[in-house]
């Protein structure tokens, strides 16, 4: 079997369930040091267990995205340890509610804020000299179609993937002359969590498990991956 990210450290958030969870299992098993982030325990130890039962090497750290001192921190505690970031996998996100934006709730409009911009945000202005340290960086952050295509009710959760979309692009073309590259991931229907809270009446049978798509995230996070500034969607 190929490593093609032997002796790499990557960071995936989201780790504890769906595609953070199998991209990290993957990641791991193209020879990675995989940091998981999520804010679920349990989820994060049975993530490791199955790491750590194939050979694989994790850290683990339990952490809320809206805690932004804790992801300033986070940065200063990976340089500490190992000097550098070669990989970053931005999968976290939150779904909000499906809901005329009149509707939309303040609280629920800033956490969608919060988790899928701000978070990624503090976590690019952490972690970018970590990646510049690496000799071939590698960021993918996942998205959603929900972003360019103007649903009745999605507004809420569109307009926060567009703001991620717009922010990795921006910083896609700033990397333009170092060894990072940057680009998005928008996976489609895949059966998970989230998948099934929006669309409560839809048989997750008839859909791609989540481990479909890590193939695809080890690809775009290995170093022979030359893309940039791309969205690339996941086809079954």
């Amino acid at each position: 079997m190929t490593r093609p990210l032997a002796d790499k450290i990557a960071l995936v958030t989201g780790a504890s369930r769906g595609i953070g969870r199998e991209a990290a299992k993957a990641l791991a098993a193209a020879g990675a040091h995989v940091i998981l982030v999520a804010r679920t325990v349990g989820g994060l130890e049975e993530v490791d267990d199955e790491i750590r039962s194939l050979g694989g090497h994790v850290t683990l750290v339990p952490l809320d995205l809206r805690d932004f001192p804790a992801l300033d921190r986070l940065g200063a505690t990976i340089f500490e340890r190992w000097g550098r970031l070669d990989a970053f996998l931005g999968n976290a996100g939150s779904l909000g509610v499906v809901t005329p934006l009149a509707h939309l709730d303040p609280k629920t409009f800033q956490e969608l804020i919060e988790v899928n911009v701000t978070a990624n945000w503090r976590l690019i202005r952490s972690f970018d000299p970590l990646l510049r340290r690496s000799d071939a960086a590698r960021v993918l952050f996942v998205t959603s179609g929900a972003a360019r295509s103007h649903i009745p009710f999605w507004g809420g959760y569109a307009m926060a993937k567009a703001a991620l979309e717009s922010l990795a692009l921006t910083y896609a073309a700033e990397c333009g002359s170092t060894n990072i590259k940057v680009n998005l991931l928008s996976p489609g229907p895949l059966r998970t969590r989230m998948r099934a809270k929006a669309f409560p009446g839809e048989d997750p049978e008839t859909l791609a498990p989540p481990e479909a798509v890590a193939p695809l995230i080890v690809e775009l996070l290995s170093p022979s991956c030359d893309k940039t500034g791309e969205l690339v969607s996941f086809r079954k």
